[in-house]
């Protein structure tokens, strides 16, 4: 360990209530994106770890699903004080590991958090239904099950929000959970496993397995009979790999993946709006967010404004570690992350595009990009076609706003959109049209544990957050009875 925040944060696998090392003694290193440090040496499950999970899992089924729902809503509100009471020891393991600011870290562990609360209400909300059938032959009764033992895989970028959005509405459900991080963020996860216990979480109902391993541990947990859903944050490459998978035995699957969205600036926009929600929407995380905007169309007539208020706005954000006071951006989360952005970036020049700010990597240690603006980008550049995942805002003119919807739908994704215009009711209209799952109309925060999170197209299958998240965990049984 080579920070106090992490002398309290496990490092061993947390399998039916306990904490145990790989079964073959394994490990693998995080590494702090800021310095490129090694933060800590994490246990790596193997087959036989993931199979421990899976009987834990199973174990605790039934008396967890038997609960009352009072009961399992009470422990996800004592997670969310805990988590509450916690969140600076929280915020900087996250910013060590994944590279936040510690503005931004601090904002993830209020979302993430949130996902407690608002589970430990709907807990006592899943309500069935008794109703009279219409034909009068008998009433229709619809009962609520849980789907049974779920896998979760969550990616790296939001390593608190991710796993809380999945866990809450699962514990809410009376579901019990295999959770497996992201290899380069998992102490977030393992600090969380701690929190779990300690709020009440019987053994085995949360089970935390952090692993190089990725899909070895997704094949052998998909491929056992006991296992009935996997709920999965990642890319659409490696959501097609787990769907097929998932249906050799017709798993339940909720699937969150990739994006690529556009952010329309209507010729009557506020420019003031337009900027500031643009640097929202494009540069939380570093631009490392799934529903990151990612390609902005301007109307032509407000395309030379908005380019040089987003450089000059962007060329004012300090880049540094993310826990050092008064940094706006921190690194991108590894050399793969930061040297993609770089080419992306390098082969648009190459073809004709313009730099405004930014533009290339820092020198030194730590994996660092600098916040860029690039215009008169061709169509054949890979930018325009890429989901960039880092701190560069791509724009582009359109002169209709036939032309600029079908731009922004030409895509196979569809999670999230922007939709930037004085008249809301033409901006309502524009984003309607638009093939994605959220939506944000003059403003560039949109996440809300009480809205429905999920995409069209090859961004995703389900819903997290809302109702619809809850059931997502259900399976829905209906009786026909008549007395």
């Amino acid at each position: 360990m080579t920070h106090d925040s992490l002398n309290t944060v496990p490092t061993e696998l947390y399998i039916d209530g306990r904490w145990a090392p790989a079964s073959d003694g394994g490990t693998f290193t995080v590494y702090n994106p800021a310095d490129e440090e090694a933060l800590a040496s994490v246990a790596s499950a193997t087959q036989e770890d993931a199979l421990k999970a899976v009987d834990a899992a199973h174990r605790a089924g039934d008396a967890w699903a038997a609960r009352a729902p009072r009961e399992r809503a009470e422990i996800l509100r004592k997670a969310f004080e805990l988590m509450t009471e916690r969140r600076e020891a929280i915020a900087a393991v996250i910013s060590l590991e994944e590279g936040k600011t510690r503005a931004e870290a601090l904002g993830e562990v209020a979302y993430a958090s949130e996902f407690f609360r608002w589970y430990a209400e709907e807990a006592v909300r899943d309500n069935g239904v008794l109703v009279r059938s219409p034909s009068g032959n008998n009433n229709i009764l619809v009962q609520h099950h849980p789907v049974g033992v779920c896998l979760m895989i969550t990616p790296w970028n939001f390593p608190a929000a991710m796993a809380t959005r999945k866990i809450a509405p699962a514990l809410a459900a009376g579901c019990t959970t295999i959770l497996k991080p992201a290899s380069e963020t998992p102490l977030t996860a393992l600090l969380l496993a701690g929190l779990f216990e300690e709020a009440g979480v019987p053994a085995g109902v949360v089970n935390v397995i952090p692993s190089k391993r990725s899909s070895v541990m997704s094949n052998t947990i998909l491929g056992d009979d006991r296992v009935r859903k996997i709920s999965f944050t990642g890319s659409t490459e490696v959501g097609r790999l787990l769907l097929a998978k998932a249906s050799e035995r017709i798993v339940n699957c909720s699937m969150e993946l990739g994006g690529n969205a556009p952010f329309v600036v209507l010729d009557d926009a506020d420019m003031d709006v337009a900027v500031e929600s643009a640097m929202v929407a494009k540069m939380r995380n570093a631009g490392e967010s799934c529903i990151g905007a990612n390609r902005f169309y301007v109307h032509s007539s407000l395309i030379d404004e908005f380019s040089s208020r987003m450089a000059e706005a962007m060329g004012r954000l300090t880049v540094g570690p993310g826990l050092e006071p008064g940094v706006d951006v921190g690194p991108l989360v590894n050399a793969s992350t930061r040297d993609k952005v770089a080419e992306l970036v390098e082969q648009a020049v190459s073809l004709g595009a313009t730099v405004m700010t930014g533009g290339k990597a820092l020198d030194g240690k730590g994996y660092y990009y600098k916040p860029t603006v690039v215009t008169h980008i061709p169509d054949s550049a890979d930018i325009s076609h890429t989901e960039i995942f880092g701190p560069v805002a791509a724009i582009y003119p359109f002169d209709t706003i036939d032309e600029a919807v079908s731009k922004a739908n030409d895509t196979e994704f569809g999670l999230a959109a922007y939709v930037i215009g004085r008249d809301v009711g033409r901006a309502l209209a524009v984003a309607s049209r638009i093939e994605a799952g959220i939506l944000g109309i003059n403003r560039g925060f949109v996440s809300d544990p009480a809205a429905p999170f999920g995409g069209f197209k090859q961004s995703g299958l389900g819903r997290e957050g809302s109702q619809d998240g809850l059931h997502e965990f259900i399976e829905k049984q209906y009786i026909a009875v008549d007395w």
